[in-house]
């Protein structure tokens, strides 16, 4: 990274991020299988904007939260194979929001890089 843009990213990360209502993903990745994995979970909004268990209404912990099962699993060899099925597929889409499929496809290019460098892949 260019000098400079590190201390942007930081500064960009920081800003407030409005959650997309229609859920949040965990990326992965299946070496053994050479895939990329995306795992979409379900929630719900509360008034201040925080993720809640749709089943519960409890706002979900960012960090050492109980086990959730994902509501559906995408799975691709390339961010581009992976991204497509989130976002042209047929039947509903898990992506509502343009900053959320901007930040996804960034997180899938970080992750492709890491399955074929074979290095281990940590989301952002």
């Amino acid at each position: 990274m260019a000098e400079g843009t590190s201390s942007l990213d930081d500064q960009l990360s920081q800003r407030f991020i409005e959650l997309d209502p229609s859920g949040y993903f965990l990326i992965k990745l299946d070496a053994e299988a050479g895939e990329l994995v995306a795992e979409h979970y379900s929630n719900d909004l509360d008034e201040r904007g925080r993720a809640t268990d749709p089943e519960t209404g409890e706002v979900l912990a960012c960090r050492g939260g109980g086990p959730r099962k994902p509501s559906t699993s995408f799975r691709g060899r390339t961010a581009k194979e992976l991204g497509i099925a989130l976002t042209e597929a047929d039947g509903t889409r898990p992506v509502s929001r343009l900053d959320h499929a901007l930040y996804l496809g960034r997180e899938l290019q970080k992750a492709e890089a890491c399955l074929k460098a074979g290095v281990a892949y940590t989301q952002d």
